[in-house]
């Protein structure tokens, strides 16, 4: 018996040293870490959200067949809350505490500006995932926006709102324009003045709102009175479902109504604004439409839809999911083909390649945005109640600029097509 119960010491000893080196083991591969912030919760949450899952689908696809450079990969991520204030600490702390081999942004302007300084410190390769104009300031030969603004995002990604808008008949002289007070609109607002005076559009409203406006009753009243054909908006997700139901409620006449609205893409205001968006022509990045049917994009939407609806994200997803899966798709690419992590290797292959992604082919300019801008507008029409399933079929979202993508032509005014 004693014989037997000290094997069986020996027996556990050794279950218990193999348990604890099986760990060892298995992780001695070190995983390749990839660093961001994002917005899980505030008023940027339900886009920071269905970015996550479709970078957690990336790196699940990426693992399951061996990693990069026979290594797993490992998303190491925060929640930034929508607050700018908390995201150089967060950076800080994924680089300097975590040491992540590799970055990319959070969603939103607001969220990727504050992240710069820190990261041109490291000297990090640094994808934004959607802002606008972020590397104006810092001219960072680092930096690369997945987000399809062309090389002067102030312009290219507001223009075809004034292109569509030009066609109305008759051609519209007047022109409101009106945004918060805070980052992008900023800088929307700014080319939305140039492009109004290349136009020739006379500007009769141009005022900017507080972010923690609540009431937009007021604003489309003041808008109205000053009786323009154009009204454009560049706004947050709280503060666009605010305008909207206020231009619903007073019955605002104009030819064209929308512009740079932030958040009409996401299923959950558009599920809650229902026809309320018939009439508007809003900004995009891609809609079900055969003129942008890109190779592998079907798959990608069919694989994160389901699983987006279980995790209580965006259910459509035809926003930002599929270019945050393209940053990581193109993130993936320069690894591999440069063998390695060296922050400048990477950089200079990123700004050397066209890279084909779900989102179609991507090639940067020399400041990190697209060589050729892809910016859709897109009207909605024929909506009808506030079931998701009728956002998924071509024509809900006509898109009317530009050409190349164009899959109807604009209907006014805007009232009209309201009801």
């Amino acid at each position: 018996m004693k014989r037997l119960l000290g094997r069986m010491r020996i027996w556990l000893g050794a279950s218990v040293m193999l348990a604890a080196l099986a760990p060892l083991t298995a992780g001695a591969v070190e995983p390749i870490k990839i660093g961001f912030g994002m917005a899980l919760t505030g008023g940027l949450a339900g886009n920071g959200k269905a970015a996550l899952v479709a970078m957690q689908i990336w790196a699940e696809e990426v693992n399951a067949k061996g990693g990069l450079l026979g290594r797993p990969v490992k998303l190491v991520y925060y929640d930034d809350q929508t607050n700018p204030a908390l995201v150089p600490g967060i950076y800080s702390k994924l680089l300097d505490i975590d040491k992540v081999d590799l970055v990319v942004s959070g969603y939103g302007t607001n969220l990727q500006a504050p992240a710069m300084p820190i990261i041109m410190q490291h000297g990090m390769t640094f994808i934004g995932l959607f802002g606008l104009d972020v590397n104006h300031q810092f001219h960072y030969d680092r930096f690369f926006q997945i987000q399809p603004n062309g090389e002067d995002p102030k312009i290219s990604s507001i223009e075809g709102f004034f292109q569509a808008a030009m066609t109305a008949k008759p051609t519209p002289k007047t022109v409101a324009i009106v945004g918060a007070d805070a980052e992008y609109p900023k800088v929307a607002t700014e080319g939305a003045r140039e492009i109004a005076k290349k136009d020739g559009l006379k500007i009769v409203y141009d005022r900017s709102y507080p972010p923690s406006t609540v009431d937009y009753t007021p604003i489309v009243h003041a808008i109205q009175a000053t009786n323009p054909d154009l009204v454009y908006v560049a706004s947050y997700p709280p503060d666009t479902a605010g305008m909207v139901r206020a231009a619903h409620e007073v019955g605002l006449k104009a030819e064209v109504f929308g512009g740079g609205m932030i958040g009409l893409q996401f299923a959950a205001l558009k599920q809650q604004l229902g026809e309320m968006l018939n009439g508007i022509v809003c900004y995009d990045m891609y809609v079900p439409s055969s003129t942008m049917n890109f190779p592998g994009i079907t798959q990608f939407l069919a694989k994160y839809q389901p699983r987006a609806k279980a995790e209580g994200a965006d259910q459509l997803g035809f926003y930002l999911p599929p270019f945050a899966y393209a940053a990581m798709q193109v993130l993936g690419q320069a690894v591999e083909t440069t063998k390695g992590l060296d922050q400048k290797k990477l950089a200079a292959y990123m700004h050397a390649t066209t890279f084909h992604t779900v989102v179609g082919d991507i090639k940067w300019a020399a400041n990190g945005e697209w060589a050729t801008p892809r910016v859709i507008f897109v009207q909605y029409r024929g909506i009808k109640g506030n079931d998701l399933e009728q956002f998924k079929k071509e024509g809900t979202a006509v898109i009317v600029a530009p050409a190349k993508y164009k899959t109807g032509d604009l209907v006014t005014p805007y009232s009209a097509v309201q009801h």
